[in-house]
């Protein structure tokens, strides 16, 4: 698992860990049972502090992302699937929101921008 950290980011290093890691899970490159490094592990290896990465881990818990068993690790939780999928239904409307604030600051109609999703839809 490759974890990048930007300084020149807005978003505190934590909230990057965290997204990073349930981008890997929802789009698959973690699964279920996957362990993940230790939060020291993880720290050293990102040359952060071990509070930062216990942050990220927290907050992926509490989403249920994540779940950590005493003595054995932290792992990729066994989600629902119905979760995942809401969880992407959240980023996709956060993402069409700034492509539709482009549109309409760019004069671009609801049938030309329909137009540019199916195109694309299609090609993926």
């Amino acid at each position: 698992m490759k974890i990048i950290i930007s300084n020149s980011s807005d978003k505190p290093i934590y909230e990057q860990i965290a997204y990073q890691i349930r981008m890997n899970i929802l789009n698959g490159d973690l699964k279920e049972g996957d362990i993940l490094p230790s939060i020291r592990a993880l720290a050293k290896d990102l040359k952060i502090s071990v509070i930062t990465t216990k942050r990220a881990y927290e907050d992926l818990q509490k989403e249920g992302f994540i779940e950590t068993v005493s003595g054995k690790g932290t792992f990729v939780s066994s989600t629902n699937k119905e979760r995942l999928k809401e969880q992407n239904f959240k980023i996709i409307e956060q993402k069409l929101i700034e492509c539709i604030s482009i549109a309409k600051s760019s004069g671009i109609t609801v049938e030309e921008f329909k137009q540019i999703i199916d195109i694309i839809f299609e090609e993926e």
